[in-house]
């Protein structure tokens, strides 16, 4: 049987390019932003008072020769075209440099760090999520409950309170006044001794390793941390999700569903998916928002994660250090705003760019 050749047509795979082209074109974009932001901190730093080479030498005698050769170290030679050329070639090559303080290569120190910060962040994700589900349905089903009075108010008053004013009251009132929670000291009694390394996540890792009385002093340690940063920053998602589904209930779909006979969890799991959208939209600035918070809290709370990283780094002027700090952090809410914007698209596909015109031609 002779064999068949099957051509696509030219225009049908260009077609189903230009359909992928949603989240392609996004992925692509990504680099480029990162590039803007990385020459954004390249001059910004630069700007800060002080000569960091002084910062460098330390005790080391001032001689023309050490200070010629701290400005090479520093990549301070040549113009400032030169100096930004050679700055982004490092980064192409993950090469962030050397501690000024430390000498210890500022990559490590944040593989290092960054994960804990990160763990924080996410817990805290997750509660903001379950508390903002429960809170939102509740009042929008049961808008007279006494309940919901109380509750309303709150959510209308989205980042009223600083994390850090929480923060410093909930250890006077919970350790200085009740003693119901650990000192602030860190993330597990010091007295235990880390978990094994599996994940770089440290209390995902002493879950993993079965490590009860580490998981139990880690979890009591947490608790607050996470109880502020939920606290603090719920809000902005209850205020938005709250309309979302006030708009969802009253629109034609739902009145349809209701008069057609629909039970009662299909009509509000169809209320839930249109009103998803414009909360997860919002996902991406929260978790921007959650990690600062993080940042703060750590320092709160004696936990050594990018929060230590970050202010020792300003306290030390070591630029080498915070440039990492913030290329790292804006490299992070870049990938987490990507993640979020093609998964919005993906419960919405009307939110994809040029879908309507395609649709309509």
């Amino acid at each position: 049987m002779p064999a068949v050749n099957v051509r696509v047509p030219a225009r049908g795979v260009w077609s189903a390019a230009r359909r992928q082209r949603w989240w392609v074109t996004r992925i692509l974009v990504l680099p480029l932003h990162m590039l803007a932001y990385a020459v954004a901190v390249f001059f910004l730093i630069r700007l800060i008072p002080g000569d960091p080479v002084t910062t460098l030498m330390g005790s080391q005698p001032v001689t023309p020769e050490n200070m010629a050769a701290a400005r090479e170290a520093l990549g301070l030679t040549g113009s400032p075209i030169d100096q930004l050329g050679r700055f982004l070639g490092h980064l192409v090559r993950l090469d962030f440099g050397s501690s000024m303080i430390t000498g210890v290569p500022v990559l490590d120190d944040i593989g290092q760090r960054l994960p804990q910060t990160v763990e924080i962040a996410m817990i805290a994700m997750a509660g903001s999520v379950l508390l903002t589900l429960v809170v939102s349905f509740f009042v929008v089903l049961k808008p007279d409950h006494v309940v919901s009075r109380i509750l309303l108010p709150y959510t209308r008053a989205a980042g009223a309170v600083p994390d850090f004013v929480l923060g410093v009251a909930g250890i006077f009132v919970f350790y200085a006044t009740l003693r119901i929670v650990p000192a602030p000291l860190g993330l597990y009694d010091p007295l235990l001794d880390a978990p094994d390394k599996i994940t770089s996540f440290p209390f995902l890792d002493a879950v993993l390793s079965g490590n009860g009385e580490l998981v139990s002093s880690m979890a009591g340690h947490l608790l607050l941390p996470e109880i502020v940063l939920v606290v603090s920053y719920s809000p902005l998602l209850m205020k938005l999700f709250i309309r979302a589904l006030e708009d969802a209930i009253d629109a034609p779909a739902t009145r349809f569903r209701i008069a057609s006979g629909a039970s009662r969890r299909a009509v509000l799991l169809s209320v839930a998916r249109r009103a998803a959208p414009a909360a997860v939209a919002m996902f991406g600035t929260l978790f921007g928002y959650l990690l600062g918070g993080a940042v703060v809290v750590e320092q709160l709370f004696g936990m050594p994660g990018m929060g230590q990283y970050g202010v020792n780094a300003v306290n030390t002027s070591d630029l080498v250090a915070l440039q990492g700090f913030l290329l790292v952090v804006a490299a992070l809410s870049l990938v987490v705003f990507l993640l979020v914007d093609i998964a919005n698209m993906l419960i919405d596909p009307r939110r994809r760019p040029g879908l309507a015109k395609e649709d309509g031609s």
